[in-house]
Formats: C-alpha cells, structure tokens, sequence
C-alpha cells in the first residue's frame, strides 16, 4: 500500500483540477493542494528543524490549514493542530508539552512569542506561491513514524498530545473508504475543528478517495440563522459531526430529505448518539445510511461501528456501538485487569493497528492507560461496556461519571438516557451538586424542552418527573431540573459538562 501522502498527491498529479476543498465558497484543487504542501515541505527542509520533532500549525479550518499540515508531514514532521480560537494559555501549554521545533502561524498568533522558529502568516503566504520541484519521498513521514499529534482534555486540566502514526492512520483510512460503502465523487462535510479528531474523519479518508471537503467553519455554526444559510449551498453527500450538533441542526424543520435530496450518508463519533436523535434523523432521511461509532483518540477516532436501521431502533432503547474492525479486539476488565465473564459489564480496553503508543513526554500518564495483554499493546478507555448475545458492544458510561448518592451509585450518562426519552424534553444532561463534606447532596438537570405551554417550571417539572417514574428508579430522578435553551458545548462540539458541574456547585 502506497504511502498516505503519495496516495493524495496522486490525485494532484493524475486530476489537478479536481476539486479537493471548499471553504466559504472559494474552492481549492488537488493540484493547488501538491503545490502549496511541496512549498511548504521544501521551507521546513531549508530550515534544518531536528529530525521528527514535531510542528504546530497554528490556525482554522482554512485550505492553507490543511496544505500546511501535509506539508510537515512531506518534510518528515508530524503535525500538531491548535485551533485558533484556543485560548492563549492552551497556546502556552502545548507548546511546553511538546516542545515542538518550529511553528506555522496560518492565522497571526495572539502576541505570543514561543521562542521557536515561526513560519508567519505573511512568510506562508510568499512560501505557497513559490513553484516548487519535487520533494523527495524518503522524507515523508512512514510506518510507525508520528503522523498528528492532536492534545486532548486532560482530567486535571492539563492537555495530553495523543501520538497517531502513520500506520494507525492508514488502518483507520482503510476501514472508512472500505466497510462503510460510500459512494465515489461524494462531498463531505468538515464542521468539528481540527484540533478535534474527529475532523480525521472527514478529512484523510476524503482526500485519499480524491473526493471533495467541504467546510463548515465555527463561525457560522456559532450562529443558527448563518449555519442554514450555507449549509444548503453546499451540496453534500456525507455527513460528519457529534451528536450535539445533530441536534441542534434538527431542530430546524426543514433539515430533511426534501430539502437535503443529496444527503445519503451520517456519520457519528465524540459521544453518545441517543435514541430519540437517531429516530428523528431516521424519520428526516428514510433512505439514508446512519452509522454510529466509537473510539477516543488514543484509538485514531474511532474503532467500532453500526448502521443504526429500523430494526436496530426497534430492538435497542439505547443504542449499540457495534463491532470493532477487522484489525482490531475488544475486550473488558475488571478492576485488577481480568477479562469479565460473557455477558459482564467490564471496562472497554481497545487492541489493534489504531491504538496510539501513547502520549507525548508524559511516560506516566502512557504507562497508567497503555498497557500489554498477550503480548499487544492495548489502551484503558475509561469507558464501561458490555458485549451482548449478538456479540454488539453496548456503551454502558464513563467510570468517571459515575457517582454514589445516599449509598446508590448512579451513572450520570444513565440518567440521560432516561431524561432523553421523556416526550416534552429535547436535549438533557445531569450534573452533580456537592456539599460541603464533597459529597453528591443532589442530581441537577439541566434540560431543554420541546413544549413551551405549561404556566410555570414546577408545573412542567412535575410533568417531566410523572414521566420518569415509569422507567427510571427514584433514587436516580434528579430533584432539581434547570430550564434553558441550549446546552454548552465545547469547541469540539460534545456537551460541555464540566461547565455545568462548576456552575451548579459555584453558586
């Protein structure tokens, strides 16, 4: 198999014409993507940097972006991604982490000086002008050698830069272009940042298979009346995003088939796709195909899929996460790391061609995660799940969600599949309220609602809790429900429930 960044110049040596990249309504060839990434590629060489030390690229979700990053790679660099609309401290600590050899400032940086070399904005602009011969292939970054290197949230605050290699790269391009059977020539969505991995989703499988990104930037999604402005201009087959920005765009009534005629094919990663979501979608695009998948980062986005049918929302409440892939395991544990009998809910633990081999200059927090079972390198989600008779993974919440409460423990997530399936409720989540001995007092709701026509919020309190008593135990009903009309979410577009945990125990 050719190299990833070969297999993109391909397209730009044998279609230079053809379209690559659309952003805002400017659009960008395969062509103009060889040139500018040869450009930059043959800079970063001049520069003599220390060999695979990585490189931050500073900026949106632009096509220089893009260009810039397969250029670091073409030089022999993995790339780092820092949204430019991370905070500047973020800035900061990343670049304290990794230690990067030099920087590329797509868009001009928040008056930082990092103290490393820095490509500018206007010194890029010059650089992709420049017609370039050749760069020598030897140079590209290969088999085991970083890729990307995407920082994630870490628990205590402080970000963790998940290395992703090529070959972990390949596999996951494999398994999209393979067993999801998209058609050729399709136009793909890229709405999460790429900072986010799950822009990988949209963007290497899309550009291997010579098809066609087309952007939705931050700024029009931050805005409902701009982001069903353009999203019906342009015209795309494949749909990328989490959950909750899936629900945001349904609750707009025209976002349908009949508006959307070309619309075959939904993709979901980053957290958990609901029920009542997925029906919804069902019901909009009878004729389209719904795939839910799972991984975290450290497994290159995402490791397990299922096509969400009719008959996978009639015979599941909540919704499966599949099947691993072809090159990858599955298993579950128990606390001491013992695999759990058949049927047993265990922690996910993840092996295969897609698992990271940790992260970057952190060997303690690489060695508590990544561990070796039967020889294999394997990575501790964090996740709790469950295999059932049909051998299907069954998401079953994070260890760190869980709670005890007057003695009961309760998995948060599990109160949100409950809170989901009441039928005045749009979009819910939970969060607990501390005392002062630190210990959960109370479950708050933070809920969105369909209805608007009940005189008070006691009033539509009591109806949401007459419902919940048909399904979910009393100890897990919150007792306080916070009425508003969008949940936060995070730059990456997952619900932001640490927001709410620090809001709920601040006041």
């Amino acid at each position: 198999m050719k190299n990833i960044i070969e297999q993109i110049d391909n397209w730009g040596v044998k279609s230079p014409q053809r379209l690559a990249y659309e952003y805002m309504g400017s659009e960008y060839t395969y062509g103009q993507l060889k040139q500018i990434s040869d450009a930059v590629a043959t800079k970063l060489l001049s520069m003599q940097l220390p060999k695979k030390e990585p490189i931050m690229v500073y900026g949106g979700q632009t096509f220089e972006t893009i260009a810039a990053f397969l250029g670091v790679v073409k030089a022999g660099h993995a790339y780092i991604p820092v949204d430019s609309h991370s905070p500047l401290q973020r800035l900061e600590i990343i670049k304290e982490i990794a230690q990067p050899a030099a920087c590329i400032a797509v868009e001009s940086l928040p008056g930082i000086d990092l103290t490393i070399p820095t490509i500018t904005k206007l010194e890029l602009e010059n650089i992709m002008r420049q017609p370039i011969a050749k760069v020598d292939t030897s140079k590209y970054v290969k088999q085991d050698e970083n890729f990307y290197i995407i920082f994630t949230s870490g628990t205590t605050g402080v970000p963790k830069g998940v290395q992703i290699s090529h070959d972990n790269l390949q596999s996951f391009i494999e398994w999209i272009n393979t067993d999801f059977a998209l058609d050729k020539g399709k136009t793909c969505l890229a709405q999460a940042p790429y900072s986010f991995d799950l822009s990988v989703m949209s963007l290497y499988p899309t550009l291997v298979a010579g098809d066609k990104i087309a952007v939705l930037p931050t700024k029009v999604t931050e805005n409902f009346k701009d982001l069903f402005t353009v999203l019906p201009q342009l015209s795309i087959n494949e749909w990328v995003s989490t959950p909750s920005f899936m629900e945001i765009c349904l609750m707009q009534k025209t976002f349908d088939a009949k508006h959307f005629p070309e619309l075959k094919y939904f993709l979901f990663c980053g957290e958990e796709l609901t029920h009542k979501t997925a029906s919804t979608l069902k019901q909009r695009f009878p004729e389209a195909k719904i795939y839910n998948t799972y991984g975290p980062t450290e497994a290159t986005v995402a490791i397990t899929s299922i096509e969400i049918t009719n008959q996978i929302l009639e015979d599941y409440t909540r919704l499966p996460i599949g099947y691993a892939k072809r090159d990858s395991q599955i298993i579950l544990v128990d606390e001491n790391l013992n695999q759990v009998k058949p049927g047993q809910i265990g922690e996910i633990v993840l092996l295969g061609l897609g698992v990271s081999k940790g992260y970057l200059n952190n060997e303690e927090k690489t060695a508590r995660n990544f561990i070796t079972i039967e020889g294999k390198s394997a990575y501790r989600t964090g996740d709790v799940g469950i295999i059932d008779e049909n051998k299907m993974l069954l998401y079953k919440g994070r260890i760190d969600f869980q709670v005890k409460m007057h003695g009961f423990r309760i998995e948060l997530e599990d109160v949100d599949h409950h809170l989901d399936k009441v039928s005045i409720i749009s979009q819910a989540t939970t969060v607990p309220k501390y005392n002062k001995e630190h210990k959960v007092s109370q479950l708050v709701a933070y809920v969105v609602t369909k209805e608007k026509n009940y005189q008070n919020a006691f009033e539509l309190t009591q109806a949401i809790k007459r419902e919940l008593t048909e399904t979910t135990l009393s100890y897990m009903i919150p007792q306080r429900f916070k009425y508003v009309d969008s949940l936060p979410l995070t730059i990456n577009g997952k619900i932001d429930r640490k927001f709410l945990v620090q809001e709920v125990n601040d006041g």
